[in-house]
């Protein structure tokens, strides 16, 4: 029973780290390119909003996320609206992240590698996504496994606006029940759930090593 009922929670959970990372590994790429670009305005704006989510904890941004659209502008919010401010938080929040994942990435790339591109009649973009991209995944992988595996555990987070996903669920069973099960039985659904990631994302790494023996 009490396994059906976390199961219920378990879809959102999943949902919510699936749509994080469906959006913010991309917003994370945009945001590292205008940070590095030469528009002073543009990478100043990004410099203050990768500041910003990454100095501020995720639990605060969606409470502000959830309540600004009423408080600042007066629209009234939709109980559908819990769902979508949880994934616009967590999507704003780990772009940040990555883009400075993806920035040390392209920046650890030699110069020269650029050049070369260059002489042998290679564009930007060709350079961008034949040469450069390629060696980025490799170098920002273990990285972007580190942040991959939080994310799986900052989805607890979304309970802060009654968002129901797993962790929520087994602390209101937890509570009716006077039982600490519920929580066990969650963790061990959680960390079944990281070694699932660290499985598939050693798999990807190791495909990327280009000095595996």
């Amino acid at each position: 029973m009490i396994f059906m009922q976390l199961m219920s929670g378990m879809g959102m959970t999943c949902a919510i780290f699936f749509l994080t990372l469906l959006f913010s590994l991309p917003l994370g790429m945009g945001v590292a390119l205008l940070r590095m670009g030469r528009n002073k305005v543009l990478s100043g704006i990004m410099r203050v909003y990768i500041s910003i989510l990454r100095g501020t904890p995720l639990m605060l941004q969606i409470i502000v996320v959830y309540f600004a659209p009423y408080y600042v502008f007066r629209i009234r919010i939709s109980q559908n609206y819990r769902f979508i401010a949880v994934i616009v938080a967590f999507v704003l929040n780990y772009a940040a992240y990555f883009a400075e994942i993806y920035r040390s990435g392209i920046q650890s790339v030699p110069r020269g590698q650029f050049e070369a591109a260059q002489v042998l009649g290679y564009s930007k973009n060709q350079t961008f996504m034949k040469i450069i991209v390629p060696q980025v995944i490799k170098r920002v992988l273990p990285a972007i496994t580190n942040e991959v595996i939080t994310l799986v555990k900052d989805t607890s987070l979304s309970f802060v606006i009654a968002e129901a996903e797993m962790f929520t669920i087994a602390k209101q069973i937890a509570s009716k029940e006077a039982s600490i099960m519920p929580l066990m039985i969650a963790g061990v659904f959680y960390y079944v759930f990281n070694f699932i990631v660290e499985v598939v994302m050693n798999f990807i790494e190791k495909k990327y090593n280009y000095y595996t023996i």
